[in-house]
């Protein structure tokens, strides 16, 4: 293949150079014999082929490589639209450019700029239909009946397939691991894109020399395995948007596809949001979904550790809520009913203050 198109370069090259040779040429007439000019033109115009065909040849592998990195970035943006929202922006496409036609003829009789003029309105009007219409694309549905039954974002290809917004997966959520029971459970739909550079971080912490890093790493490569080997849902995209960090790629390629970034980052989050792309955050899912307790309610929780301060125990939920209980110390090791006395909710979660059950009722026969 690589031999192929160094041939067609080549070959390409050296018509180019022969072409270029012989339009100089007739620019500049000679005045000396005939049988000279003659020798001296094909002289150089052999010399104009070879050139052109050695630049050629040398040339050819990296233009067709920038030919089919370009191809492969357009397949990859297309790919997050919709049939619907194709049709969409083709159709304010090429009413842009029959408005650039008209005001083109009109601009083309300007003497010098008037050609130049012509192009650059077909570049801006191509544009502005492109956008307008992918912006209206939804009174552009109403108004032509059939273009809205075509699929669109969230409906199905015929393949089965979800075709709803793309959803982004950054390094946190990968790690964490929640990430493919929520898939499992059929609550996120869409395709998930994992970027290459995402995986390349992944694959970095896999080979770190620190222990806790090398396992956590490790864990996110095999919550990907797992996604795509039981429910073929990861899909690795390429980005040639540049360096950078993570986070700030991530909504580069947010953008550029339309799609969710999906994270437990707080500052991603942030970050995310005040660009104007939406954030589906595990942490946040998780928040809600936890059990209300309100004071009076009763639990069990077993305590493994003392707090901070003097007398308090420590334990835990299922879900990972910490249950601070008053005079728990001495219960360090027990599953003791307690009474929830307040809760508190913060930044980086939530706390529930209890005291032992049987302290409550001791003060109450006390009172009796």
């Amino acid at each position: 293949m690589a031999r192929a198109i160094q041939i067609a370069g080549a070959i390409l090259g050296a018509i180019l150079a022969y072409q270029m040779a012989l339009a100089v040429m007739d620019l500049f007439p000679a005045s000396a014999p005939i049988h000279a000019v003659v020798a001296l033109r094909l002289a150089g115009l052999g010399i104009a082929a070879a050139l052109g065909w050695l630049l050629g040849s040398a040339l050819a592998p990296w233009v067709w490589g920038m030919f089919t990195r370009a191809m492969a970035w357009s397949l990859q943006h297309l790919a997050s639209f919709s049939l619907r929202d194709l049709i969409a922006g083709v159709t304010g496409l090429m009413v842009g450019l029959v408005l650039a036609f008209l005001i083109g003829y009109l601009l083309s009789g300007i003497p010098v700029i008037g050609p130049y003029l012509r192009i650059a309105a077909a570049l801006v009007f191509g544009y502005l239909g492109f956008q307008v219409a992918m912006q209206r694309r939804e009174d552009l549905v109403r108004s032509l009946p059939h273009l809205g039954e075509l699929p669109q974002s969230g409906d199905r290809d015929r393949g089965g397939r979800e075709r709803g917004v793309p959803k982004i997966l950054d390094t946190s959520v990968i790690i964490d691991g929640r990430i493919a029971d929520i898939v499992k459970t059929g609550f996120l739909e869409g395709p998930l894109l994992v970027p290459r550079f995402v995986l390349s971080e992944l694959q970095r912490i896999a080979d770190s020399p620190d222990p806790l890093r090398r396992n956590r790493g490790r864990r996110g490569l095999d919550v990907l395995n797992k996604l795509q080997r039981e429910f073929q849902a990861v899909r690795v995209v390429e980005s040639s948007d540049g360096g950078g960090d993570v986070d700030s790629r991530l909504v580069r390629l947010a953008k550029s596809l339309r799609g969710w970034i999906v994270t437990n980052d707080f500052n991603l989050n942030k970050v995310a949001e005040l660009e104007g792309i939406r954030v589906l955050n595990i942490n946040e899912l998780a928040g809600a979904l936890r059990p209300v307790v309100l004071p009076g309610e009763e639990l069990s929780v077993h305590i493994i550790k003392e707090g901070k301060e003097a007398g308090q125990g420590v334990g835990y939920l299922d879900d990972g809520t910490m249950i601070v209980v008053e005079g728990g110390k001495r219960y360090i090791g027990e599953t003791p009913e307690l009474v929830v006395t307040s809760v508190l909710q913060t930044v980086a979660g939530r706390m529930i203050f209890t005291r032992p059950k049987d302290a409550r009722d001791q003060r109450e026969g006390a009172a009796r």
